[in-house]
């Protein structure tokens, strides 16, 4: 059997006619706009491929929200459409504050809560907008809103990868922390229905595209743990992502088993992954975000100096020129997005000199300062005493850079390969009988 990934992440901040609050540190996205997306998606493959499918898989961001009420319909054509929903409040939403989330009762889980978490965000509307609750029946991660449609669900499931990355869940357990959070009268009816990663979540109730009615449609799986799974090979490789975060992992022993309460200021979480199993992960919110901000601000400065360039241009100028520039002495820490154990971290840059601020160099330390950073959260020596043998490098920003791939080959003392993989808000992979169909992919 093969598998087929149809993928689209668009990176909007907008205002529609669902939109809850605008404030500086919120992140945004419509609904609308990605759920178009993928039916476009689907649309393009061949109609005689998409009748063969018999099986449906689905993956999308972690950590963010959705709220919903189970109204589905069509148009004329096969595209689903939503009905009252909320713009998608992302992973990287930043309106709980470190004050904030210290006023909330402490989560029986191995996993320390941080903005973005899909449970921090409702306690937050709950404090400050507790009317928009009021609005919706159900709510979820963006692929699970993707599910409950496909699949017609009043009620949306929910696999672990994802109900552990919203905070406030057990993972030995299995089970939403009620009792704590009926006790902060958070509206627990929010919350799906929690069933084991990789299960079965229901069946598509209509046509969709040509894909038939009656297909096995999979619980909605976390992005990370998928990238991770799809590059893995063996049980002793690690896996070096660098989308718009970053991240660096490696499995566990079948044996392991998380400590019952976090350690806030390690900067290795324990990820559920598959088979009751977890992922040691180094999970940095400094990633090609931190690249994207630096051209974002060297095309604010040369259009203020009065001249135009687009950003594709200043990338690969920018890549030219660090490139041509084998290592710096100059020093760059990119975490100015803060990191989850250590959220008041800022960046810098220091040790400079006439002689270290061209272009190429400031490129070179900032891919370095990018790599540097993963290995301070989870260093070489660790990954070698764990057993790992070989480093499996994916994800946007790392294909596409090939100062990051030099950087990640000097500073690791493993061999070091590459796969393909693609960010996305949702991915949906549909299970052929022996075929792959290919079409574009949306850039991120």
């Amino acid at each position: 059997m093969c598998t087929y990934y149809v993928s689209y992440f668009p990176c909007i901040f907008v205002a529609g006619c669902t939109y809850l609050y605008l404030q500086i540190q919120a992140k945004e996205q419509d609904v609308g706009r990605i759920v178009n997306a993928l039916n476009e998606c689907v649309a393009v493959l061949p109609k005689d491929q998409l009748q063969k499918v018999v099986r449906i898989g689905v993956s999308g961001q972690m950590h963010g929200v959705v709220f919903w009420n189970a109204e589905w319909h069509r148009d004329t054509t096969s595209d689903f459409k939503e009905k009252t929903t909320s713009n998608l409040i992302t992973w990287q939403d930043g309106r709980c504050s470190a004050e904030f989330l210290a006023s909330l009762p402490q989560p029986d889980s191995h996993l320390s809560l941080a903005s973005g978490f899909g449970c921090a965000t409702i306690f937050w509307i709950l404090k400050n907008r507790p009317d928009v609750l009021k609005m919706f029946s159900s709510a979820g991660t963006i692929q699970d809103y993707v599910v409950a449609m496909l699949c017609n669900q009043e009620r949306p499931l929910m696999s672990v990868q994802n109900a552990a990355s919203w905070g406030y869940f057990n993972t030995q357990k299995r089970k939403w922390n009620l009792e704590i959070l009926r006790d902060s009268d958070f509206p627990v009816y929010l919350l799906p229905e929690v069933v084991e990663s990789g299960s079965i979540a229901g069946k598509t109730r209509r046509e969709w595209h040509g894909v038939p009615v009656e297909v096995d449609v999979g619980v909605a799986l976390g992005d990370f743990q998928c990238s991770v799974y799809s590059c893995m090979r063996d049980k002793t490789d690690a896996v070096l992502n660098i989308g718009t975060s970053a991240q660096l992992t490696f499995a566990l022993p079948s044996t392991f088993q998380p400590p019952k309460t976090p350690d806030s200021s390690s900067p290795l979480s324990y990820f559920p992954y598959f088979d009751g199993s977890y992922l040691a992960v180094a999970a940095s919110l400094n990633g090609g975000n931190v690249l994207a901000v630096f051209v974002e601000m060297l095309k604010n400065w040369i259009n203020e100096l009065g001249l135009e360039v687009n950003e594709s241009s200043i990338y690969s100028l920018l890549t030219e020129a660090a490139l041509n520039q084998s290592r710096s002495d100059l020093t760059i820490w990119p975490t100015i997005f803060g990191e989850r154990h250590d959220t008041k971290r800022l960046g810098s840059v220091c040790n400079i000199s006439t002689g270290n601020i061209s272009l190429g160099h400031v490129g070179r330390a900032l891919c370095h300062g990018v790599v540097q950073n993963l290995v301070a959260m989870l260093p070489p020596t660790l990954l070698l005493q764990s057993g790992v043998q070989r480093i499996m490098g994916t994800g946007n920003a790392l294909s596409r850079n090939e100062v990051l791939k030099q950087e990640i080959e000097k500073t690791f003392p493993l061999p070091v390969q590459y796969c393909n993989s693609v960010d996305s808000a949702v991915g949906v992979a549909m299970i052929f009988d022996d075929r792959v169909v290919a079409t574009p992919n949306e850039p991120a």
